[in-house]
């Protein structure tokens, strides 16, 4: 058989999301990745999403983010190649890919930091190729990894790379919800979602989701909060202080990244409650310290470890929670460009996460 130049280039090269600064992207050719440590994996890429971080870089809210990077941090594959050194996964073993690259040795992951892994960490597109794409490179295969159980749906395990973790660890665990606690939630986007979802594992008494778009707010309520509160007239602050009788909120989750929610949890929070920010923020934002500064509140920041992973997948495949109902759109990987489109304008098309599938996988 005749192998011709086209298909020696289709066997080294891939298609791609790329980016090419602020305002613009591509779906084009990419080199295929490569094993270049011996504790690399080559993973080709089943099922992806696209996430609001991405948006962000798109904006030009990370300026740090190269011209010529493939966008994306989610997504479930299967082995293609392995490192020499990587021991725990084989080739066509089926694996959910983890936004967050973790060495395991150093200092950082040694306390359960993965995200300020010294040689990993948040690396997905801010520093190397992620997973929008055929295929990815994923360093430090044997923490970076999780086996996917046969039995677990793509499009769940998907949810398992980032926003679920995120909003678990970020939101729910910084923000110290516990049963009976009066939780608000600004922001019913993926991430706002995922925190709602995860607080309901530690039986708070009320969870107050809070959002612009009245659609988000009806799958809040479709998805277990309790009360819904529309921001969009500016009196978000009044209602939830009316719904807690002028108490305030125990945990107040900001999961948007922009000053005005960060602003609502400022307000909303009671003496001796937490603030836990979720959100990427491109602007900074006021801590109103004259009228916080005796409230004993806590606020917390973090990047997502995903030290929770494995038992929010143990949660999934129990059923216990269903991650896959915050899937709102299904493309073709090559409909990538029509993707964005869509989850860019999330109010108008009614998008909450939208999922892509390599059907050639």
């Amino acid at each position: 058989m005749q192998i011709t130049a086209n298909d020696q280039t289709k066997a080294t090269t891939m298609k791609a999301l790329v980016y090419h600064g602020p305002g613009r992207r591509a779906w084009e050719d990419r080199p295929k990745p490569t094993i270049i440590e011996a504790t690399d994996a080559i993973v080709r890429i089943t099922t992806t999403t696209i996430c609001g971080t991405d948006l962000h870089i798109l904006k030009g809210d990370l300026p740090t983010v190269a011209v010529g990077r493939i966008l994306g941090h989610e997504g479930v594959g299967i082995i293609e190649e392995i490192g020499a050194n990587v021991l725990s996964f084989h080739k066509g073993d089926k694996v959910i890919i983890s936004c967050v690259t973790s060495c395991g040795r150093c200092s950082f992951c040694r306390k359960g930091m993965y995200s300020h892994c010294s040689t990993g960490g948040w690396i997905l597109v801010y520093q190397i190729d992620g997973t929008q794409a055929e295929y990815v490179r994923i360093p430090y295969a044997d923490n970076s990894l999780y086996a996917q159980p046969p039995e677990t749906d793509d499009e769940a395990a998907t949810m398992l790379s980032d926003i679920l973790p995120t909003g678990h660890e970020c939101g729910v665990l910084n923000g110290q919800v516990k049963p009976g606690d009066v939780v608000a939630i600004v922001g019913a986007g993926p991430i706002g979602l995922s925190a709602l979802l995860t607080a309901q594992l530690y039986s708070p008494a009320e969870i107050i989701m809070i959002d612009l778009d009245d659609n988000r707010l009806k799958v809040a309520l479709s998805l277990g909060a309790t009360k819904m509160v529309n921001s969009s007239d500016g009196k978000a602050v009044e209602r939830v202080m009316a719904l807690t009788q002028g108490a305030g909120v125990d945990a107040a989750i900001e999961a948007v990244g922009v000053p005005a929610t960060f602003g609502i949890c400022q307000a909303i929070v009671a003496a001796g409650g937490r603030i836990a920010n979720v959100g990427v923020h491109g602007k900074p934002v006021e801590l109103h310290l004259e009228t916080l500064w005796s409230h004993n509140i806590t606020l917390t920041t973090r990047l997502v470890d995903t030290v929770t992973t494995p038992m929010l997948l143990k949660t999934v495949r129990s059923g216990r929670l269903n991650p896959k109902k915050l899937v709102s759109h299904r493309f073709e990987l090559s409909e990538m460009m029509k993707a964005y489109d869509t989850f860019g304008n999330a109010a108008k098309e009614h998008a909450l996460k939208v999922v892509l599938k390599n059907t050639c996988a």
